[in-house]
């Protein structure tokens, strides 16, 4: 089994089909979505019906639970809260819908799986330090939890200390517990512009980074075509 998990899409369907393609030819499995389908680009809900129609585990992320509200962008940026309103307006009822339908986290097999923190989820939280890790930690019942939400790939495990490390490639220890990000597929905050997600293999209890170029061009023509910030096109090339 070879599991392909991705999240913190943000409406930029380039990198999805990018991903999912690669995904395909890696010979994955399944599929589970750590959410933020939506926001900062312009393909809400292209990106939308392209994970729905894979019918696997999607989680709740903030961005998704914003895009089917109405009302006070509070906590959002000045940017966010531009990108936000426009995704608002895009997205129909159905879609809405389902947004608020999905789960804030999910155990699977023998892994969970949330966008943001295991300890309150509902917050938006980030997973950032030790002591954040730690926190969730607290609240983890299985071996790994995979997340998203930063836009930087990277995992914590636990041991005579929680250290945070990235990666390429994980061989886990039945040992240890394990938080592992994916990064982001639509917008990486890691100076690296590619789209990131991650495989994992239950059976060998391997994680492998993979990080996928797309059509970044045309997903920036899209964005200023929409009338979106410029900053929201250039800071795709940036990786921040």
């Amino acid at each position: 089994m070879r599991i392909a998990l991705f999240g913190d899409i943000h409406s930029n369907l380039e990198a999805l089909q990018s991903v999912l393609a690669d995904a395909q030819l890696q010979g994955c499995t399944h599929y589970i979505c750590l959410g933020d389908l939506v926001g900062y680009s312009a393909d809400p809900v292209a990106c939308i019906e392209l994970v729905r129609s894979l019918d696997c585990p999607v989680i709740k992320g903030n961005h998704d639970e914003q895009a089917a509200m109405s009302g006070s962008l509070e906590g959002f940026t000045d940017l966010a809260a531009a990108a936000m309103d426009w995704t608002r307006r895009q997205i129909g009822e159905p879609d809405k819908a389902w947004l608020r339908s999905l789960r804030l986290q999910r155990v699977i097999r023998d892994f969970t799986v949330v966008h943001a923190t295991l300890d309150t989820p509902h917050k938006w939280g980030y997973i950032a330090t030790p002591g954040d890790a730690a926190a969730s930690f607290t609240y983890q019942h299985t071996p790994v939890c995979f997340f998203g939400h930063t836009h930087e790939p990277f995992f914590f495990s636990t041991g005579i200390a929680v250290t945070k490390k990235t990666f390429d490639q994980i061989k886990l220890n039945p040992g240890k517990q394990y938080l592992i990000n994916s990064g982001s597929v639509g917008q990486p905050r890691d100076h690296d512009w590619r789209a990131a997600y991650v495989i994992y293999q239950p059976e060998t209890l391997e994680v492998e980074l993979r990080r996928i170029p797309y059509d970044i061009e045309t997903t920036q023509r899209k964005i200023l075509e929409a009338g979106l910030p410029a900053e929201l096109a250039e800071r795709l090339a940036l990786g921040k």
